[in-house]
């Protein structure tokens, strides 16, 4: 109740005539034809989803060969890697955001488009490596290494053989990057520089003003559009599993 009650309270708001947010005004959609008319909400909207699909895309690919990189590895040095790829993960975002912010400065690049799409792949390989690694263990490595030797190049075999097995895991990364990159906050904000926006960084600066209904026809809509991911998320980790 406590959870869900206030996104309850502001998708009604969303068809709300009444800019009054304790008064019913009837029902009507404008908030949602204003905020697509927006030319400062669409530029943030596409801002935010070329970021998330680059990223992630991006970091999907590292994360992938890295984690083929890391299976291949002896024990000892596997588990001090795989620790390394945690601490991101564990480190507050904030200290995450300031520190990419003080080597692209220290590096003499100027914070733009560019420096939020690095920061963006930087954070989420972990999170693409950890949905890997799991199904990378539980392919079998003899099936690899007979197709090489019934004459298959490296590559041919592991399209073949072992990328069919890691699907799931590449997909459930790759979804799950996007998510976090679609939604974050505080490493945008400190990486983005002047002139750029995402609908995070856009959505805390309007805040600040006052909260227009056009806001809560957005926050809606991004709602639903993580509600169906985690549903697609979900239902293929339960066909995974069976």
């Amino acid at each position: 109740l406590f959870l869900y009650a206030p996104i309850a309270t502001m998708v009604v708001l969303s068809f709300n005539s009444s800019k009054s947010r304790t008064q019913w005004g009837g029902f009507t959609l404008q908030w949602y034809t204003q905020m697509f008319a927006s030319r400062n909400i669409m530029a943030a909207l596409q801002n935010t989803l070329l970021i998330a699909f680059l990223s992630a895309l991006i970091a999907t690919i590292i994360g992938t060969a890295a984690s083929i990189a890391i299976s291949s590895m002896k024990q000892i040095p596997q588990t001090i890697v795989m620790g390394i790829t945690n601490i991101p993960m564990l480190n507050a975002d904030i200290v995450t955001g300031i520190s990419l912010m003080l080597a692209f400065i220290a590096f003499g690049v100027s914070l733009g488009f560019k420096t939020v799409l690095i920061a963006h792949i930087t954070f989420n390989i972990p999170y693409v490596i950890l949905s890997v690694m799991p199904k990378l263990k539980q392919t079998n490595r003899f099936t690899y290494e007979a197709a090489l030797d019934l004459g298959a190049s490296p590559l041919r075999a592991f399209f073949k053989v072992v990328f069919p097995d890691i699907l799931p895991g590449v997909l459930s990364g790759f979804l799950l990057a996007f998510t976090m990159s679609l939604d974050d906050f505080s490493i945008t904000f400190f990486t983005k520089g002047a002139g750029v926006n995402t609908l995070s960084t856009m959505l805390y600066t309007e805040l600040r003003k006052g909260v227009r209904p056009e806001l809560y026809a957005l926050s809606t809509l991004l709602f639903f559009a993580a509600f169906l991911l985690l549903l697609v998320m979900n239902r293929r980790s339960s066909k995974n599993s069976q």
